[in-house]
């Protein structure tokens, strides 16, 4: 499920193709695959729910083909548009009440699906997602996890940045793009000077996370897909621009590899992700000069189309794996 010219889904798609599936109406044997976005409903496609006694009918009609969920083994959520209404609906106030309808339908119908989900529902990502929660969740699993502080207090940033000896970092607690004067923006890891101290008001008008910075060695994206880590190391001491925040992509200065977990924190970043209720998410860990791993934060549905491309790990393969069979030795069934 996700929105046309998804990247990610056409590596996918040629992964589970490569590996005897075939698209949704193709002849011949396989498994049949449909990539279907839900942007699509209500405007373009139908789905009806039919609940009789004990008995129930899900059907999609795609307009090209009308497929029984109740046969769907697994979904895949990659990057869905979200429900999006007909054209003719023009009314900016009538669109958004026939989305939100939609959405809650969808939900529902989902709910009642018997599929295996990557990374999970809509519900189940959301909660996952949060900070305050899955920050827990890791520290409760023996994550090493920095001294964490979520509030909007102003009064609470000098105590923070003095318990830190003046290296203090801020991030958001939501880290979605927004727009100043329409323009995208996107507010990354920020040290915290004095000068931020001068300006501590403003802090009430939004919650932010405050931690100690930490020293590293490497930064880690952890792909969990299952019960398989893969992790890419993301070197960026030669870099000013992504010292602090290695999104900032500063590429020609960056160095992307191959990194091997130790065992136990391969296992703890597959238990954290199945803890939080999800079969896939990305992780940032930092290794410190010191060789400790230090958990910082998980995606529900983060990025790895760079992890693939930069450090040459089989993340496509791997979800495809799942998708099919489960199978994670990354090879074919």
């Amino acid at each position: 499920m996700s929105a046309r010219g998804d990247g990610a889904a056409e590596k996918v798609l040629g992964a589970l193709l490569r590996r005897g599936a075939r698209l949704l109406g193709d002849d011949g044997p396989g498994v049949p695959v449909l990539w279907w976005d839900n942007g699509d409903f209500p405007g373009a496609s139908r789905i009806t729910a039919e609940l009789a006694g004990d008995r129930r009918r899900l059907l999609l009609d795609t307009g090209e083909h009308t497929v029984d969920l109740s046969e769907v083994t697994a979904v895949w959520r990659s990057r869905p548009s979200g429900p999006r209404a007909a054209a003719e609906v023009s009314e900016d106030s009538h669109r958004e009440h026939a989305r939100l309808q939609a959405e809650v339908m969808l939900d529902g119908v989902w709910s009642l699906l018997g599929a295996r989900w990557l990374p999970g529902t809509r519900a189940d990502e959301l909660r996952a997602h949060n900070k305050v929660f899955h920050l827990a969740r890791a520290a409760a699993l023996g994550f090493t996890v920095p001294d964490t502080i979520y509030t909007n207090d102003p009064a609470r940033l000098a105590p923070a940045y003095e318990a830190a000896g003046g290296r203090l970092v801020a991030k958001q607690i939501a880290a979605e793009r927004f727009r100043i004067d329409g323009e995208p923006h996107r507010a990354y890891t920020t040290v915290v000077g004095r000068r931020h101290l001068t300006s501590r008001h403003r802090l009430r008008h939004e919650p932010v996370i405050l931690q100690p910075y930490v020293d590293k060695a490497v930064e880690l994206r952890v792909i969990v897909v299952g019960e398989r880590a893969l992790a890419a190391e993301i070197d960026v001491s030669a870099s000013a621009t992504a010292r602090d925040d290695w999104r900032h992509y500063d590429n020609d200065r960056v160095r992307y590899g191959p990194h091997e977990l130790p065992e136990d924190v391969a296992r703890r970043c597959a238990r954290l992700v199945a803890d939080v209720g999800l079969t896939y998410a990305a992780l940032d860990l930092i290794v410190t000069p010191g060789g400790e791993y230090v958990f910082l934060e998980l995606n529900s549905n983060g990025a790895w189309g760079f992890v693939e491309l930069w450090a040459g790990l089989p993340v496509s393969d791997t979800i495809a794996a799942w998708l099919m069979d489960g199978l994670m030795d990354g090879g074919k069934p």
